[in-house]
């Protein structure tokens, strides 16, 4: 018998993928129905046991394989202590609610840097906890897949990855940080005077953080309207000391080339530029 990972199963990536939704749901200024899910179905439930395992995953990176090699077989060893048909229930249940609120296709859509990872310990978790799955070639290769991503030191690593993966995973990582950042923060209201610009912004990024080329279309787009407002400003503006400082601003305003890896520092600068232009617009009572 033969195993194919489900994402619509993958406990690890259902929970990553609400919290997504939280997100981008409060940045649209709006109740989130992610997070009442997360709720009902993560806490005190097979599912919340489930999902502590993955947790393990990416909490216990950069190890050295004897150490990833225990860790592995200890998460699979608590794996067997779940109640596997109530599990089964709880994930069934779980996707019925998320339909009720999101497209199910656009739901998964989003790419996450997890994800290989996660969809390898899927497999050995089916693997465990099912005697008629018997494939030493499947248990091997998602083994080394979860050994590539928990040890410090990769052994053939060219093999696996091309470079373009490592920028797209070192990218998605740190908008992923980021995605959180905004979220706590949003709750605690730091986020609460963002200007329209901004919350499109912050959108954007959370939203299309597994498409490169779209997100650098979208900063150069944001660069080129932010240039054309500032030369209409300045075009007004008065005072000739303001003038002098703002004509030695936009020359410091420039697109991304095709070699620029997009960083958090790009959404700090297009949340600094319009902050700037807001600011300027509010000064001279446009």
């Amino acid at each position: 018998m033969n195993i194919k990972h489900s994402k619509y199963k993958n406990t690890g990536i259902l929970f990553e993928l609400l919290v997504r939704r939280i997100t981008a749901d409060t940045l649209n200024e709006g109740n989130s129905p992610a997070l009442n899910i997360i709720k009902k179905f993560f806490v005190k439930s097979e599912l919340g046991k489930e999902l502590k395992l993955y947790e393990s995953l990416s909490k216990n990176t950069q190890l050295h394989e004897s150490r990833a090699n225990v860790l592995i077989q200890s998460l699979l060893e608590s794996s067997r202590k779940l109640n596997r048909s109530v599990l089964r229930r709880e994930k069934y249940n779980l996707i019925n609610e998320i339909k009720q609120y999101y497209n199910l296709e656009e739901f998964f859509k989003t790419k996450l840097p997890n994800y290989k990872a996660y969809a390898s310990f899927y497999n050995l978790l089916e693997i465990t906890n099912n005697p008629e799955i018997i494939n030493p070639d499947l248990l091997v290769a998602n083994k080394v897949t979860l050994l590539e991503y928990l040890c410090a030191e990769r052994v053939d690593e060219s093999k696996v990855k091309t470079d373009l993966i490592n920028e797209f995973q070192g990218y998605d990582q740190d908008l992923r940080i980021l995605t959180y950042k905004i979220l706590l923060e949003k709750f605690n209201g730091k986020y609460s005077n963002l200007n329209s610009y901004q919350k499109e912004i912050l959108k954007e990024f959370i939203t299309s953080v597994d498409s490169t080329p779209k997100l650098k279309n979208f900063y150069n787009s944001k660069i080129q309207e932010f240039k054309l407002e500032l030369n209409e400003i300045i075009g007004t503006v008065t005072d000739k000391v303001v003038e002098i400082k703002l004509k030695e601003v936009l020359p410091l305003i420039v697109e991304l080339d095709k070699n620029t890896t997009i960083s958090n520092d790009h959404i700090v600068n297009l949340l600094q530029y319009s902050e700037l232009i807001e600011e300027l617009k509010t000064a001279n009572g446009s």
